[in-house]
């Protein structure tokens, strides 16, 4: 389960990422992708900051020491 939180975080930082970029227009969707390719990013994103929503309290050893 650990593996599955840091990927999710992964793809929470890089929506993250990939949201500042869009101020800028050089968002994920703007560099020319497959719009499928674009939609399964967005979608992975999604269901990982869901994910972390229900999980990362009981994963995250900051927030268990209740830091």
């Amino acid at each position: 389960m650990r593996g599955l939180h840091k990927l999710t975080f992964l793809l929470i930082l890089i929506g993250g990422l990939n949201w500042g970029l869009e101020l800028f227009g050089l968002a994920l969707g703007s560099w020319g992708l497959p719009e499928m390719l674009v939609k399964i990013v967005y979608a992975l994103v999604a269901l990982s900051a869901i994910y972390e929503i229900f999980a990362h309290k009981s994963m995250c050893k900051s927030c268990e020491a209740g830091q």
